[in-house]
């Protein structure tokens, strides 16, 4: 095993403890990926794994056409969404999807996810959407992708959400801040508003945080 993968390996099961940790996903819920740099090739994890308890034998080693090359026997039922997230995406270098609750509630109030913050708009500013689809499906994957092509993170009704960067930890990132801006507005709207959000003036002029 190469250095750089064994690195990449340790940073995808360092980020399912500290989901995990962080109430994100329970039980066998969410699945992670990476992309093994200057290869057609992606790890994900398996099916059925538990993200806190992941170890290097747990993922699978899938070209981008889905052929399994290595790895454990069966990669995550979702297989696909990361797949096609990655075809569509040439900058993405990983993909976390998860089933965090404050975002699933926000979606199902009918209600868009507000990012409020100074770090909800520099590592997100918005997010994409699409309606249910099977997991697992051609549907759901393609209509993700399709989403991932303007957002960085893309909330799945009555599912999850995915979050993308060109790092683990950026995507890490991402998944943390997208759940907090959705447990804020959730906040808001059981107070009763509707409107506060950053302002408008500064949104996309974000340069560094």
């Amino acid at each position: 095993m190469t250095s750089e993968r064994a690195t990449l390996i340790e940073q995808l099961l360092d980020a399912g403890r500290h989901l995990v940790a962080r109430g994100l996903v329970q039980a066998s819920g969410g699945n992670l990926s990476v992309r093994l740099p200057g290869t057609d090739t992606f790890l994900v994890t398996g099916s059925g794994t538990w993200l806190d308890r992941l170890t290097a034998d747990d993922l699978v080693e899938l070209t981008l056409d889905g052929e399994r090359i290595g790895g454990a026997q069966r990669p995550s039922v979702e297989w696909k969404l990361h797949q096609r997230t990655y075809a569509v995406r040439p900058d993405v270098q990983a993909v976390i999807h998860l089933h965090p609750q404050h975002v699933l509630l926000v979606d199902m109030l009918g209600a868009p996810i507000r990012f409020t913050t100074l770090d909800h708009q520099f590592y997100l500013g918005s997010a994409g959407r699409v309606p249910f689809h099977p997991a697992g499906s051609q549907e759901i994957a393609d209509a993700a992708a399709d989403a991932a092509r303007d957002h960085d993170a893309v909330v799945m009704a009555h599912h999850g959400c995915s979050t993308l960067g060109d790092t683990v930890s950026m995507a890490l990132r991402r998944s943390l801040n997208l759940e907090e801006a959705a447990a804020m507005t959730y906040r808001l709207l059981m107070a009763g508003d509707t409107t506060t959000d950053f302002p408008q003036e500064w949104k996309g002029n974000i340069i560094s945080i």
